[in-house]
């Protein structure tokens, strides 16, 4: 009983279960996966539909053409790589050199399993006969998708340790968010297929869980207590070591104008 409700008990139930979310997240998408290469006819039947449907929607309301064309590089997987990686080198200047790597790897394992998908699947864009917009490559997964989840997540779990009360949950509702309007963006431009956005959505929830269960698991291998990273962040300890950083500056720059 001791053992189960000890720091190390409660460490190896929280990696069981973030295992298990894993796992539970992975299977869908390993699912959808070989539904789109067997070319499942309900399904195709679902995207060919989804697809017409939303195309003839845009159609007939041109002012969100505009708009929509604009959501292609606003939620450009390079915009989120760009602001995660900036984001890394500034915890690298703090001296959360950890925290830095696992921000950099996210982004990393995201544009590697994406690009390698899409070559490994081939699955072409969708064809209209009224396109709203064009986009190269191939189709499955939605790369925007998946980097829009893997980068507002990232950047939330970096971020909470300084925030508090209810701007954790603003935090975790504009991820929600901004993930579920740049999939839906890429259907309605339609460059992409549902599946192809649920895919990308899936595959980066699993992806942090993966890869915040492993930080995770670093933390109370270096003595750290066990964390709750929906709550606290990925890193608790990291938002402490910047504010002891400002105030030691603050209390520096004090310190110099008073001796002038």
């Amino acid at each position: 009983m001791y053992r189960r409700f000890s720091p190390d008990g409660r460490l190896g139930l929280r990696l069981t279960l973030a295992c298990a979310a894993v796992f539970l997240i992975a299977v869908p998408f390993v699912v959808l996966l070989a539904l789109v290469n067997a070319r499942w006819a309900p399904l195709r039947h679902l995207d060919d539909v989804a697809t017409v449907d939303t195309n003839t929607f845009v159609l007939r309301h041109r002012a969100l053409a505009g708009p929509l064309r604009a959501t292609a590089y606003v939620f450009h997987p390079w915009v989120f790589r760009v602001i995660v990686l900036a984001l890394a080198a500034w915890l690298l200047f703090r001296g959360a050199r950890r925290l830095a790597a696992w921000a950099a790897v996210n982004v990393l394992v995201a544009g590697v399993l994406s690009a390698g998908l899409k070559t490994a699947v081939g699955r072409p864009r969708p064809v209209l006969l009224s396109p709203i917009a064009h986009s190269g490559g191939t189709s499955f997964p939605s790369g925007h998708a998946l980097m829009t989840v893997v980068g507002t997540t990232t950047i939330v779990l970096i971020m909470l340790p300084v925030l508090r009360g209810a701007w954790r949950a603003v935090a975790w509702t504009a991820a929600a968010v901004l993930s579920v309007v740049s999939g839906m963006c890429r259907v309605l431009l339609g460059v992409h297929y549902v599946s192809d956005v649920v895919a990308g959505w899936i595959l980066g929830v699993a992806i942090m869980l993966a890869t915040t269960a492993a930080f995770e698991a670093w933390r109370r291998g270096e003595g750290r207590r066990p964390a709750d990273p929906l709550r606290e962040g990925a890193d608790p300890e990291a938002g402490a070591t910047t504010a002891d950083a400002d105030h030691t500056r603050s209390a520096a720059g004090e310190g110099h104008a008073r001796s002038v």
